[in-house]
């Protein structure tokens, strides 16, 4: 092989592995986002840097190894209205049958009766967490993690959160 062709592969090889370095295994090169969908008048597809804009609120709970934590997120009601879906005096009737569907990186999901989300049922906030103590969440747990302030399991708080999808039963 001459010098020319050999040097032209070299500089090939080089450019592929430069490519190959510069993502670390499970990088996503895509913004952090939560889609919200299914049976909702105004589809969102919500990045990080959308979500830390809208209103957040704390809960303080005790995390999977059961140490006080400060969890700060968004309140599902909140980005359920931001969809158009009627909640509060409109959740009765029909509108009672649907559901909302918490979907995971895994495929992990988790079921939430659309009362349980509503102020006008319960005083109980679920949130979609983007910060713990002060600081983003790690990988392991988000982007964004449900968390359900007073249950006594955390099989509901969903670590990295997809996907927000209202359904009907």
């Amino acid at each position: 092989m001459d010098n020319a062709r050999s040097g032209r592969w070299l500089a090939i090889l080089v450019v592929l592995c430069a490519g190959v370095s510069a993502a670390a295994p499970g990088d996503d090169p895509r913004p952090a986002a939560v889609e919200v969908g299914g049976l909702v008048p105004k589809p969102l597809k919500l990045t990080a840097d959308e979500l830390a804009r809208m209103p957040h609120q704390t809960v303080r709970e005790k995390d999977h190894d059961g140490k006080p934590t400060e969890y700060s997120g968004v309140p599902l009601k909140a980005i359920l209205e931001a969809t158009g879906l009627e909640l509060g005096q409109d959740l009765r009737g029909p509108a009672l049958e649907h559901y909302l569907m918490v979907e995971a990186a895994d495929g992990y999901r988790v079921l939430f009766a659309l009362p349980e989300l509503d102020s006008l049922f319960t005083d109980r906030v679920v949130v979609l967490a983007d910060r713990r103590d002060g600081k983003p969440l790690s990988a392991k747990e988000g982007p964004f993690q449900v968390i359900v302030p007073g249950e006594k399991r955390h099989g509901r708080w969903v670590r990295q959160v997809t996907g927000l999808k209202i359904k009907r039963g």
